[in-house]
């Protein structure tokens, strides 16, 4: 993967702070010590040098990660009229 990503991945629907976000956390739950989501032989990981981030990389692209992305719904406008005023 290329470290020029785009702000959003319209493929898999995530920006690029979240998959960085989500990189970010299972690379440390790697690095204490949690097992693999993805068979990796004992000759990738060598070339890898068994980094964490390029774990959770190949975790994401294999699409395993146990995360997910919860965002908040945007608030109403003041003033707006919501499907509340409309039945009233």
């Amino acid at each position: 993967m290329s470290d020029d990503l785009p702000d959003f991945d319209a493929e898999i629907g995530i920006t690029k702070y979240e998959r960085a976000r989500m990189l970010g956390s299972r690379a440390l739950q790697i690095a204490m010590g949690a097992p693999f989501l993805v068979e990796l032989p004992k000759e990738e990981l060598d070339k890898i040098r068994f980094n964490p981030i390029e774990i959770a990389k190949r975790e994401f692209e294999a699409g395993v990660l146990p995360i997910t992305i919860r965002r908040p719904a945007p608030k109403p406008m003041p003033g707006a009229e919501g499907p509340q005023a409309a039945k009233a």
